[in-house]
Order: structure tokens, then sequence, then C-alpha cells
């Protein structure tokens, strides 16, 4: 199962790595597939849903200093 979500405020790489790692460190999460401030868009790929919820990641991000929405 895959999520995406919009993340706003990446304006260079150190943003999407650390935005990267802030998603890793989410249980549940199998891998984040792509973080890319072109699009706003980070897509992750989760092996347990109930832990790695939408609203987990994108809370995540927010903890991480960005803006996110499932």
């Amino acid at each position: 199962e895959t999520v995406t979500l919009t993340v706003e405020g990446m304006t260079c790489e150190h943003c999407e790595a650390k935005v990267r790692t802030a998603l890793s460190d989410v249980a549940g999460v199998k891998k984040v597939v792509k973080v890319d401030r072109a699009e706003n868009q980070a897509v992750v790929s989760v092996k347990d849903s109930s832990a790695a919820s939408p609203e987990v990641l994108a809370k995540a991000v927010t903890d991480a200093g960005y803006t996110a929405k499932a």
C-alpha cells in the first residue's frame, strides 16, 4: 500500500532528506518511495497502515518542520 502526502516548505535537497528521514522513522513504513520538492510530494510504501496511517505520516513531517496533508 502506498500513501501520497502533499508536503509544503521544502526548498532544497537537505529539506527532502529531512522529510525522508522523518517518514522512514515512522513504525510501519516499508520504504520512502519518493520525496520531491518540485512536486511538493512524498510517496511512502507502508507495510502496516494502522501504524503508518496518513495522519501519522503527516504528523511526522509536520514535526520535522514542514506542512503536510494526506
